[in-house]
């Protein structure tokens, strides 16, 4: 809390300047907490960053295969045309077998992130199973109508906390 907030409006342009910023800072803080209540969203975004980095892995690994060949290609040139045939014929093999080592770690990724793909989905919907079963009667069909229509209860929530913040601020007298 600054000086300024701390010893009151001076004005009712100051007064004015101190609820905007407040509204402000609750419009962030509310933003803020509406991203962390995005389980299922994390969880996708996770999943979504666990396949970029498997298909990376991929690329590498085949663009690293394909190095490895060519390099056994150009080794067997220069060794002659008889030595250049078993050469080569061993440049591809590696090579077929660098190839078949990177699909099978591209496909070991893939099962990776669906993996963690599946276990954030089951987590979201513990979450969501626990916060439909886990609450008093009372409360269920509040905390339902909200999950339904976030936008309208993040503005009542915040009209609420800025009425509360106003009326701690500013008692009648």
């Amino acid at each position: 809390m600054t000086d300024e907030t701390a010893t009151g409006a001076k004005g009712p342009d100051e007064l004015r300047r101190q609820i905007e910023r407040t509204r402000s800072e609750l419009g962030a803080t509310v933003e803020e907490l509406a991203g962390k209540m995005d389980v299922k969203g994390r969880a996708r975004a996770r999943a979504a960053d666990l396949m970029d980095k498997a298909g990376a892995m991929t690329v590498q690994l085949r663009s690293t295969a394909a190095q490895a060949g060519h390099t056994m290609q150009e080794r067997a040139n220069k060794a002659g045309h008889q030595v250049q045939d078993r050469a080569t014929k061993a440049g591809h093999q590696m090579h077929d077998n660098a190839t078949k080592a990177g699909h099978r770690a591209h496909e070991r990724a893939l099962r990776t992130g669906h993996s963690a793909q599946d276990t954030a989905q089951t987590t979201g919907h513990e979450a969501q199973h626990r916060a439909e079963h886990g609450m008093p009667w009372p409360a269920r069909p509040v905390v339902r109508a909200a999950q339904r229509h976030p936008r309208p209860t993040l503005v009542i929530g915040a009209a609420l906390v800025a009425a509360a913040v106003i009326t701690w601020r500013y008692p009648k007298r």
